[in-house]
């Protein structure tokens, strides 16, 4: 699940992490008023702006401003809520702007002595292990500093089992380039970040930039927390950051009616149980000339009504030209997959698009026998290979 950036830093900061003050705002008056907490509080004149959006390069897409005085805070504001905010990260349909971060300064004089840095966690699956990775070329172009200078980007592995170990702190902060009070501070901020990111059952916290101040001190000025969804059970706190707004509208009905769904870009919609046989349907799908227009699993319970939903699901899309059904009953049941078939016909109405339906495993038979007697324009297959075939029949 991803979260905001003032949400991140929530988490960062209760865990003693130093983070670049702000509190977030929902309208320009609201802009105003932090603005004015925030001079009364740290003495900062200068405002930093930032759209609180589920994607990153916001800077590049005007998503980033500086203002002046609280006023000026409130007509940046004022712009910024309501735009949709096109970045590299989210596409060209953009998202829509609903909050904003009203930030202080960090960047104040004696700039020549500060320096910006990128630094993450997250799963190394290949190494089995979590993995700080950083770099002394953090900003806005790290996606650029990784293709062009691999060199100038660090890892350090750290055993999930264990800890993130001083001796470790202390590598990291020597290939920062830091010494003295500062390297001191950044051993005590990676200390922090690591407790933050167990605590909290992350997947992925980054920090861009992180940022080395002309007082020597190191704060988080951005933050990207993504957690772990099968681990909010544990923290629903956390859970309850959840902004609906950010996701796909379809993703979020199919989790509703507990659905594993993924929007792909293709004209083949696929109703499948489990994850592996889903990746199998779509190589299937590919192969046959046509391309997968979502992942869907709907799961080992399987029934009437989320068969239904998920036929549901797949038909919101425009794009779709044809639908494959493709189930091995092992707990579930063929019979109540070929119900939930026949039920979203009633219920749904016009599906004009072809439906190739293959059923194989637990009461098969009965599944048949329903399909057959409900009169329904269903195309049956029996093996992979009769699948494809008749899926590039759909499509020609």
């Amino acid at each position: 699940m991803n979260i905001h950036e003032y949400q991140g830093k929530s988490i960062l900061q209760s865990h003693g992490v130093p983070v670049q003050e702000g509190f977030v705002a929902e309208t320009a008056e609201q802009a105003a008023i932090v603005a004015e907490e925030l001079r009364k509080k740290f003495g900062t004149e200068i405002f930093v702006i930032k759209a609180q959006i589920h994607a990153g390069g916001r800077g590049k897409g005007g998503g980033v401003k500086i203002a002046r005085s609280p006023a000026e805070a409130a007509e940046v504001a004022s712009r910024m809520l309501g735009m949709t905010l096109v970045t590299p990260q989210t596409g060209p349909a953009g998202k829509p702007v609903r909050k904003v971060l009203i930030a202080q300064d960090v960047y104040y004089e004696g700039e020549s002595d500060i320096r910006e840095f990128y630094m993450s966690i997250l799963l190394d699956r290949k190494r089995g292990s979590y993995v700080f990775m950083y770099s002394t070329e953090g900003g806005m172009d790290i996606e650029e500093v990784a293709e062009k200078k691999p060199e100038a980007i660090f890892t350090e592995p750290v055993d999930a089992t264990c800890c993130l170990h001083d001796f470790q702190k202390r590598i990291i902060a020597f290939n920062l380039g830091l010494r003295g009070k500062v390297f001191r501070e950044m051993t005590r901020f990676l200390g922090g970040l690591w407790d933050a990111f167990i605590s909290s059952d992350a997947s992925l916290i980054e920090i861009n930039p992180l940022l080395k101040t002309s007082d020597d001190r190191i704060l988080a000025v951005d933050c990207k927390v993504t957690l772990d969804d099968n681990a909010l059970f544990r923290h629903p706190d956390l859970a309850a950051m959840r902004d609906l707004n950010e996701e796909d509208p379809t993703e979020v009905e199919a989790s509703e009616s507990s659905l594993n769904y993924v929007k792909l870009d293709g004209d083949v919609g696929c109703m499948v149980n489990g994850a592996g046989l889903a990746m199998a349907t779509m190589d299937l799908i590919q192969l046959s000339g046509g391309s997968p227009a979502n992942f869907l699993d709907v799961g080992g319970g399987a029934n009437a009504t989320t068969v239904e939903a998920g036929f549901r699901i797949i038909l919101k899309d425009p794009n779709v030209k044809a639908i494959l059904v493709n189930i091995f009953g092992g707990i579930v049941r063929c019979d109540r997959v070929a119900a939930g078939i026949i039920e979203a016909y009633k219920t749904i109405g016009n599906i004009t698009v072809p439906v190739i339906v293959r059923l194989q495993g637990t009461n098969a038979t009965e599944a048949k026998e329903l399909i057959d007697g409900s009169g329904l324009k269903v195309i049956a297959a029996s093996t992979f290979t009769d699948a494809a075939g008749k899926v590039r029949s759909a499509l020609s």
